[in-house]
């Protein structure tokens, strides 16, 4: 049974990401009862992860500010600010950040996604290595964690 959750700005934990990007758990499967993850991500021009797949969840992306181009499958699209969109499991999907700063919001159900982030990503509160760098096996293995498969480089 799931029980109401609240967490402060201060409460989420804030993890480096590819190409020096933010992502912010905002709400993890363990406040959810399993039931989803949100996150934010504050990204810049070209962030882009590789081409992958979700074997486990369904994953929404709304762009609170800025602009990208998503693949879903072989489509591509331009997702302008507030623009939102609903990848299904299973379906091929990447996107890549055209404007000079972007703010997304993720939520993927069921939760868990969270997982990815937290092994390759470093979290902020610690110092950061010398060197840090989320390379490409050390993102394939945390999206291996987290039941999803990388596929290619980003587009």
């Amino acid at each position: 049974m799931s029980i109401p959750y609240l967490a402060q700005r201060e409460d989420q934990q804030q993890l480096e990401w590819i190409g020096g990007g933010v992502f912010s758990v905002l709400l993890d499967a363990e406040a959810t009862g399993g039931q989803l993850t949100v996150g934010r991500f504050a990204v810049s021009e070209g962030e882009a992860p590789p081409f992958h797949l979700h074997n486990n969840e369904d994953e929404v992306f709304l762009l609170l500010s800025g602009s990208a181009l998503v693949w879903a499958g072989e489509e591509e699209h331009e997702l302008g600010e507030g623009g939102i969109v609903f990848l299904p499991r299973r379906i091929p999907h990447s996107y890549r950040i055209t404007s000079e700063r972007a703010d997304l919001l993720l939520i993927a159900t069921p939760g868990g996604l969270e997982k990815m982030f937290r092994h390759a990503g470093r979290d902020l509160r610690e110092p950061r290595p010398e060197g840090f760098e989320i390379t490409p096996q050390m993102l394939a293995e945390a999206a291996e964690l987290a039941g999803n498969v990388v596929l290619g480089p980003p587009r």
